[in-house]
């Protein structure tokens, strides 16, 4: 084999194991280990402690008032918050916003489920919980013992999100 030939070659391997990587990364669950540490504050007033939603299923949707996929799908996971909640599961929307925008929207529609404000730290956070292009809406699912099954960048429904139920 030439240098050429050899060259091409490494960069080949080289692509493929990183391919292999980021295959793997999607595949694997990964913790939430660091997210019950986090506090936030709550629309209405107070903090919204990680902390108190350990232990159980948890559907974490990154959200902001002015995205209108977000805005959208909010209807539907209301609704599976009302129809999961006596099967032990929870539902937590982190607003990537501001308190004022944020207050102002959930008069227009009141939500069921736990609503923390994130701000633009929420956008590195939802990085860090699989997120990696940072956009929005982004859905995960945690189970009781902290492993992320199942991560959603874009509008998720009530139908996905009861499938997800349904086999974590």
């Amino acid at each position: 084999m030439n240098r050429r030939g050899w060259l091409l070659g490494g960069a080949g391997a080289a692509a493929a194991a990183a391919g292999a990587t980021w295959a793997l990364r999607q595949q694997a669950p990964s913790r939430a280990d660091g997210l019950w540490a986090l506090r936030f504050a709550q629309p209405g007033g107070g903090e919204l402690l990680m902390s108190s939603f350990q232990g159980r299923p948890l559907v974490l949707n990154f959200w902001a008032t002015w995205c209108a996929p977000c805005v959208r799908e909010l209807p539907a996971i209301d609704r599976f918050h009302r129809q999961f909640a006596s099967k032990g599961w929870q539902v937590v929307g982190l607003a990537v916003d501001n308190v004022e925008p944020v207050q102002t929207f959930l008069t227009r529609l009141p939500l069921g489920f736990a609503i923390g404000v994130a701000g633009v730290a929420g956008l590195a956070l939802s990085r860090d919980l699989g997120n990696e292009v940072g956009a929005l809406p982004f859905t995960a699912l945690i189970d009781a013992a902290g492993v992320i099954r199942h991560r959603k960048l874009g509008e998720t429904s009530l139908e996905e999100l009861t499938r997800w139920a349904n086999v974590t």
